[in-house]
């Protein structure tokens, strides 16, 4: 049986709130900023992470600085020929560089994936050479964003209800 998640305390919840804003913070400032003096705050981040509440620390790139500025999301749908369509289908979706997310959903289709690339062109390839190319792809939709109206990997962390 599984470990039952450990309760994120006030400290825990105001820790992961100030890491996502800002993941080089140093531990001096992050004791300071959550009331905790740094050892105590070390010993709270590590055993965050050790539990996988933080799983990892990443730098917040510029798309159109790398040649990615083009952001698509694309519906895939799945022939039903083999007992293995999943498998065969996430095995060789994670060999793409460009697609960042990838997320089996219900409804119409089986996929939603997400991919950044750098134009038009480069979509074409995408869809063309290797989405569609994928084991058991049987149809696609694209769409292809306009405008980005919000784009975030930070997660709300809710404030503790009450008797919590």
């Amino acid at each position: 049986m599984a470990a039952k998640p450990r309760k994120l305390d006030r400290i825990d919840r105001n820790i992961l709130r100030q890491l996502q804003n800002n993941g080089r913070m140093s531990y001096v400032d992050l004791a300071a900023e959550v009331g905790l003096s740094t050892t105590p705050c070390l010993e709270r981040v590590r055993r965050l992470e050790k539990d996988g509440i933080i799983r990892g620390y990443s730098a917040n790139l510029d798309p159109r600085a790398l040649e990615a500025g083009l952001l698509v999301f694309v519906e895939i749908s799945l022939t039903y020929r083999s007992n293995t369509i999943f498998e065969d289908f996430k095995r060789e979706v994670l060999k793409i560089p460009q697609v960042m997310e990838c997320h089996l959903v219900s409804g119409e289709f089986d996929y939603l994936i997400k991919a950044r690339i750098s134009e038009m062109s480069a979509y074409r390839e995408l869809l063309g050479e290797l989405l569609i190319s994928l084991p058991n792809v049987d149809k696609s939709r694209s769409y292809i964003v306009m405008e980005e109206v919000k784009e975030t990997s930070s997660i709300n962390v809710p404030e503790m209800k009450s008797g919590d």
